[in-house]
């Protein structure tokens, strides 16, 4: 299949003129028969909100929200599958950081960020449950946001559930992540697509540099710094069944998990 990284510069607060640029990317992707299409992070609202009220005016309820039904309509129309982060209003609780996974049947779920970052943590509230595999007729996705890059138990939940792509839309401000990724790749033996954005919001300036790995943590393709652009990659996700890291050696049956107890405690 091919899978497909945006790497795009959004307008910040701007969520019409936002909508019409992930149009453009969407129909870019269909003319080159992407099947998998990963956005960034908030990449409807923009990031660096000055205060919660304005996070809140800027969220949209998922799935019944206008990009959710967007993304639904043109997954349909070009028949791929589309990933993307959004402030995400939800009535009975309040708004999260969250990435919509829709495809040409329409919704498939939603994942809410579990690690918010800096400011983040005044603006959103964290996802109350582990990550998911969305087990799909050709593929198993599992989705992260961002930060959450930052913790290797839920890419190993991810593993374990049977994940063979791990779909990351991020707005990456530090320098660590796109190096991280490659060692996800490696450690759980799956394909990574991770997302991000560029240009700067306030004192925030976002490093690009979107990239997708293979199962042996090799990187496929890159984006640069500052400019954006759709990176794309042939995969054959089947390739992350495999977990063996030698002919002896597989990354599942040799893990002592009596020895790890220490990990399910504060």
């Amino acid at each position: 299949m091919k899978v497909a990284a945006a790497q795009i510069r959004p307008f910040f607060a701007e969520p019409q003129k936002n909508r019409q640029l992930l149009s453009r990317y969407c129909k870019k992707a269909g003319q080159q028969e992407i099947d998998l299409l990963v956005f960034p992070e908030l990449c409807v609202s923009g990031y660096n909100f000055t205060s919660k009220k304005q996070a809140e005016v800027l969220a949209e309820p998922i799935p019944g929200g206008p990009t959710t039904q967007l993304w639904m309509r043109l997954a349909e129309q070009y028949n791929m599958v589309i990933i993307g982060g959004l402030a995400e209003s939800k009535q009975s609780s309040g708004i999260y950081n969250s990435a919509a996974i829709v495809g040409p049947n329409g919704f498939i779920g939603c994942y809410r960020k579990i690690h918010l970052f800096a400011r983040e943590k005044e603006w959103f509230l964290p996802g109350q449950h582990p990550p998911s595999v969305w087990k799909l007729p050709s593929v198993s996705l599992g989705v992260l946001v961002c930060f959450d890059w930052a913790f290797p138990e839920v890419s190993r939940i991810l593993m374990l559930e049977g994940c063979e792509i791990l779909c990351l839309p991020a707005n990456l401000v530090l320098p660590y992540a796109q190096r991280v990724m490659i060692a996800r790749s490696l450690e759980n033996r799956f394909f990574t697509v991770l997302a991000n954005r560029i240009g700067s919001e306030g004192k925030l300036t976002f490093t690009g540099r979107s990239q997708i790995t293979n199962t042996q943590g090799d990187i496929l393709i890159k984006g640069a710094k500052n400019r954006t652009g759709l990176f794309s990659a042939v995969i054959n996700p089947a390739k992350a069944q495999n977990k063996f890291l030698t002919n002896t050696n597989h990354i599942i049956q040799d893990r002592r998990v009596d020895l790890y107890q220490r990990l399910l405690h504060e």
